[in-house]
C-alpha cells in the first residue's frame, strides 16, 4: 500500500515513480491540482451514538472538547484535534513557494501527499549547487512540510540531495538554522518564517566548506569500521542493559561504503568522509528495513532515519576537526 497517495514533479521520476510530471515554471493552481493538493481540511465537532448495544438505537451526542478534521473532496477523516490546534490547508504550502518561485529563483520542483492527506509537502530547488571533485553534484532544495495528524510541526528545512544516488540530508549548522518549526498551536506566518530562513540559506556555503573538506579526507579501514559501530549502535533503552549494535545495517552501510552504493567509486567518495556519510544516507532513505517505501521516506525526512543522517554527520565531522 502506498502512502504517497499523490504526489506531482518536474524532471526526473521521483522515488517509485508516483506522480504526474509536469513542465517547469506552472502557475500554484496547475500544482495544487496535479499533486493532489486541490482541496482543503475542514472541521466538525465530534459527535458519538449512545444507546443500548445490539439494539441499533441510541442517541446522538457531542464532544465539544475536540473536533474532526475531515477532507473537504472525499469526506474522509485526518484526525482528531483540540479547537486550539491551528490548521495549515494544503494551498498553503504551496502557496508558501510562490514569491520564492517568482522572485527568488526557486523552482518547485515535487509536491505530494502522504497517509491520504495527513502529511502535505512541497520540495524546492533553491539554485544553490556544488561539484565535489567535478563529477560528485549536490544540490539544494528547500523542503516545506506539515500534518494534521499532530505528528509533524510545520517545518521548513533546507535540504540537500545527492544527484547520483538522489539522497537527502538535512543542511544544519551547529545551531540547526537549516530548519524553522512551526507548532500548530501558532498561527502560520509564512513571512515570518520566510524571514527566519532568509538568515538560514547562507547555511549552504558553510555546509559547502563542510562537504569539500570530507570529500577530501581520506579515511583508514579501522577508522570506517570505527565509524559504522559508532552511528549504528543504538543507545541503550529500558529493558536493554547496554547500547545494541546493528550488525546487519553495519555489514549493508559497510557494502555501500566498499563500491555497492550509488556514486562510492567517485573520486570524493571513494575511502574519504564524504563516502562513509552517503552509506548512511543511501542505506536510511533506500535501503533500511521498513513496512513501505513511504514509510521509509517519512522516517528519512522526519524520524528515525533522518536523526541516522544527523548522527552520520556529527560522526564525520569529528574527523576533519
Amino acid at each position: 500500500m502506498h502512502l504517497v497517495s499523490n504526489m506531482a514533479y518536474v524532471g526526473e521520476t521521483p522515488w517509485h515513480g508516483l506522480g504526474n510530471q509536469l513542465s517547469p515554471k506552472q502557475p500554484i493552481e496547475v500544482w495544487a491540482k496535479q499533486a493532489g493538493m486541490d482541496w482543503n481540511i475542514e472541521s466538525a465537532e465530534v459527535r458519538f451514538v449512545a444507546g443500548l448495544p445490539g439494539s441499533g438505537l441510541g442517541s446522538i451526542h457531542a464532544f465539544p472538547e475536540q473536533r474532526v478534521l475531515y477532507r473537504s473532496d472525499t469526506k474522509a477523516p485526518l484526525s482528531v484535534v483540540s479547537p486550539r490546534y491551528q490548521v495549515v490547508q494544503p494551498r498553503e504550502i504551496l502557496e508558501f513557494y510562490r514569491d520564492l518561485t517568482e522572485v527568488g529563483g526557486f523552482e518547485l520542483e515535487t509536491a505530494g501527499v502522504l497517509k491520504d492527506g495527513k502529511k502535505l509537502w512541497a520540495l524546492a530547488r533553491t539554485g544553490q549547487s556544488i561539484s565535489l571533485k567535478g563529477r560528485d553534484e549536490v544540490n539544494g532544495f528547500l523542503l516545506l512540510a506539515t500534518a494534521c495528524d499532530g505528528t509533524l510541526a510545520t517545518t521548513a528545512q533546507f535540504t540537500s540531495v545527492r544527484v547520483v544516488c538522489n539522497n537527502t540530508l538535512q543542511i544544519a549548522l551547529g545551531d540547526s538554522a537549516g530548519a524553522v518549526k512551526v507548532p500548530h498551536r501558532s498561527q502560520f506566518d509564512a513571512q515570518a518564517v520566510k524571514r527566519q530562513l532568509g538568515i538560514a540559506i547562507s547555511s549552504w556555503d558553510g555546509f559547502m566548506v563542510r562537504m569539500k573538506a570530507l570529500s577530501d579526507r581520506k579515511v583508514s579501514d579501522t577508522a570506517a569500521e570505527t565509524f559504522f559501530q559508532r552511528v549504528l549502535t543504538y543507545p541503550a533503552s529500558t529493558g536493554l542493559p547496554a547500547p545494541a549494535t546493528n550488525d546487519s545495517a553495519i555489514k549493508t552501510a559497510h557494502a555501500l561504503y566498499a563500491g555497492r552504493g550509488k556514486g562510492a567509486t567517485l573520486p570524493s567518495a571513494s575511502g574519504t568522509a564524504w563516502g562513509l556519510v552517503n552509506s548512511i544516507t543511501e542505506f536510511v532513505d533506500h535501503q533500511r528495513r521498513a513496512r513501505s517505501e513511504d514509510h521509509r521516506r517519512d522516517a528519512a525526512w522526519f524520524g528515525a532515519g533522518a536523526t541516522l543522517k544527523q548522527r552520520a554527520w556529527d560522526e564525520a565531522m569529528k574527523l576533519v576537526a
